[in-house]
């Protein structure tokens, strides 16, 4: 007789990104084996996780080229979809993954393109540096800055003129909104189904909320309702995009890196670091991690 098939239980990791403290980030689960899960498996996985996002890595397609045994395909999960990228998911299983196969160069295929990380020992601590997708500024109609406005309980006067609303895009779609004080950054009440309904109209991931301190520091917020989660503490995506928009805006320079602060307000704060090179139209984006321990 044949023996009953035997179904092996992944292994799920938790890891956060961009802090080297467990409490801060942004919590992502990791499956580094996802051989056999179908999508119903791994949307249920995300969802009992409860994060933004689950990354899964599974063989890699034809022709996708990188080193043997560091090259894959990856999905990202949220706890109601699937969406195109996630950053600081990427981050968490690259340095997931280079903790147990040491540092080096990782190619991941993803529903948004090809995403090259390279993950760095820097004296003890492990970095993670993703590189974007082919970027993407895009025009906002005046009406749906109102709405999204409505949705927040923003005025129009709460906005930096100096930064105008655009959606971004680096892996998936972004409404970037510049806040024009701290305060305003800071107290963050929204509509959440009004808000979710609008981002569904846009095929928008999340909102990029941001306030300038200087020339290169920013505050950042980005809620996060089509994923069924009221805020993401530390987006590498949305980071991505943001930097762009930057660029695509003369906000910057050309060559330039723009640090990113991200999760203060909710008791999570991480750091994100977004580099711009003249010439190449991609970001990149880099950060800590570390695993979370499971409680019991």
């Amino acid at each position: 007789m044949t023996p009953p098939a035997t179904h092996r239980s992944p292994e799920i990791l938790r890891y956060t990104a961009f802090s080297t403290d467990p409490a801060g980030g942004n919590p992502a689960g990791v499956v580094l084996d996802a051989a056999g899960l179908d999508d119903a498996a791994q949307l249920a996985i995300a969802a009992e996780l409860g994060y933004s996002e689950t990354a899964f890595l599974t063989a890699p397609p034809a022709g996708l080229g990188g080193e043997p045994g560091r090259a894959f395909t990856v999905r990202y999960f949220s706890p109601q979809a699937e969406v195109p990228f996630c950053g600081h998911a990427t981050v968490a299983t690259a340095i997931a993954f280079a903790e147990r196969h040491g540092p080096g160069d990782l190619l991941l295929a993803t529903r948004a393109g090809t995403v090259p990380v390279t993950v760095a020992d820097e004296g003890g601590a492990l970095r993670a540096t993703l590189t974007s997708v082919e970027p993407a500024v895009l025009d906002v109609a005046g009406d749906d800055v109102g709405e999204a406005l409505g949705a927040l309980g923003w005025q129009t006067s709460d906005l930096d003129p100096a930064l105008p609303p655009r959606i971004a895009y680096a892996g998936a779609r972004h409404l970037v909104l510049a806040a024009a004080t701290r305060s305003r950054l800071a107290d963050l009440t929204y509509d959440f189904d009004r808000l979710t309904a609008f981002m569904h109209t846009l095929d928008l991931t999340t909102l990029q909320l941001v306030w300038r301190e200087s020339e290169t520091v920013f505050h950042v917020r980005d809620p996060f309702p089509v994923g069924g989660v009221v805020e993401d503490p530390a987006t590498g995506a949305a980071a991505a995009a943001f930097g762009a928009y930057a660029r695509e805006l003369g906000l910057v320079a050309e060559d330039a890196v723009l640090t990113l602060h991200q999760g203060a307000d909710m008791g999570r704060p991480g750091e994100l670091t977004v580099a711009l090179r003249a010439g190449d139209a991609r970001v990149r984006v880099s950060g800590t991690g570390t695993r979370i321990a499971e409680s019991g």
